[in-house]
C-alpha cells in the first residue's frame, strides 16, 4: 500500500495508490494507530477519485524528521577524513548508543521536483540519500520512503558541534515521493542509489544496500523514543552508505536523484543566495 501527499485545489490531500482518501485524513491521526492496525484502517476507507495533482512531500508540517550518523562503514571513513575530531566517528561507529539529532520540521521539508539548497558559507556540499522510516507513536515501524540528507561536510569537519549548521537549514531536507506501508523485515535489503547530474551529464553515480547498515532500523527507532514521546509518529532518517569523492561538491543547477527500493526522489539544487550586506 502506498501513501502520497498532493496540491490539490483545496488544500494538501492524501491518496492511498493513486486515489484520494476523505478530505479529513491526516497522517498525525493514522501515526497515532498500532502498527498492525493501518492497513485495516486505511482499507476501510473510501477512495475518490484519481490523485492526478502535482505530489507533495509525504509529511505534515508539525512532523518532525530525524537523522541518524555513522551507520555504515563507508560513512564513518568519509567522517573521519574530514574532520579534525576522526576519533569521535570511529567511536560512534561501534558504540552502543547511536547518533541521533534533529533535521528538520515538517514544514522546512521539501518535496519531489522542489529545490534543495547548499549554504552558501560552505565549499563543500554533498547529498545523502537515506532509507527514511515512518514511525508511528510507539515507535513501531510502519513504512517508509526516500531521503536526501543534504550536509556541508566542511563545515561539519571544522567541528563536530558545528553539526547543526552543517545540516540544518533552509532546503537541507528532502523527502518522497510518497510512504510505502512495510514492516521492519522487509527493509533489510533495499537497494539505496544516487545519481547526480551536471549540465545534463552525469557527475556522479552510487549504490549501496541497507543490508550494510551496521545498526537495524528497529533499533534506531527504539534509541530515539528512549526519552521522547511522539504523538502524532516521526521520520527517521537512517544514515548514508554512499559519499561522493573528496573533491566532488553539490553546485546550482545539478540534479539530485535518490532511490531507496522502489521509491525514486529527485531534486535541482536552487540558486545560492546572496549574503547579507555587512553593516556599518
Amino acid at each position: 500500500m502506498y501513501l502520497s501527499r498532493h496540491a490539490a485545489p483545496g488544500g494538501p490531500r492524501w491518496a492511498l495508490d493513486g486515489r484520494y482518501l476523505p478530505a479529513g485524513f491526516t497522517l498525525d491521526l493514522l501515526l497515532q494507530l498500532p502498527a498492525g492496525s493501518v492497513e485495516g484502517f486505511l482499507r476501510a476507507l473510501p477512495a475518490g477519485d484519481p490523485a492526478e495533482h502535482p505530489p507533495l512531500a509525504p509529511l505534515e508540517p508539525g512532523h518532525e524528521v530525524w537523522a541518524s550518523g555513522v551507520t555504515y562503514e563507508r560513512s564513518r571513513e568519509a567522517r573521519m577524513l574530514e574532520s579534525s575530531e576522526a576519533d569521535i566517528y570511529d567511536k560512534v561507529y561501534t558504540a552502543e548508543r547511536p547518533e541521533l539529532f534533529f533535521k528538520a520540521p515538517g514544514w522546512r521539508v521539501v518535496g519531489p521536483g522542489e529545490m534543495v539548497r547548499v549554504r552558501s558559507d560552505s565549499g563543500w556540499n554533498v547529498p545523502e540519500p537515506e532509507l527514511v522510516l515512518v514511525l508511528n507513536s510507539r515507535m513501531e515501524i510502519v513504512g517508509y520512503t526516500a531521503g536526501n540528507d543534504v550536509s556541508s561536510r566542511d563545515i561539519e569537519g571544522e567541528n563536530p558541534l558545528y553539526l547543526p549548521q552543517a545540516k540544518i537549514y533552509d532546503g537541507a531536507c528532502s523527502l518522497g515521493p510518497g510512504i510505502e506501508l512495510a514492516e521492519a523485515a522487509e527493509l533489510g535489503d533495499l537497494e539505496i542509489s544516487l545519481r547526480i547530474l551536471r549540465g545534463g551529464e552525469k557527475a556522479f553515480e552510487g549504490k549501496t544496500s541497507t543490508s550494510r547498515m551496521v545498526r537495524p532500523p528497529q533499533e534506531l527507532a527504539a534509541y530515539l523514543g528512549k526519552e521522547l514521546s511522539f504523538p502524532a509518529g516521526a521520520f527517521l532518517m537512517t544514515g548514508t552508505g554512499i559519499v561522493p569523492e573528496e573533491e566532488f561538491s553539490l553546485a546550482p543547477g545539478d540534479t539530485v536523484e535518490v532511490a531507496v527500493g522502489e521509491m525514486r526522489l529527485g531534486n535541482e539544487v536552487a540558486p545560492l543566495r546572496e549574503a547579507p550586506a555587512e553593516s556599518g
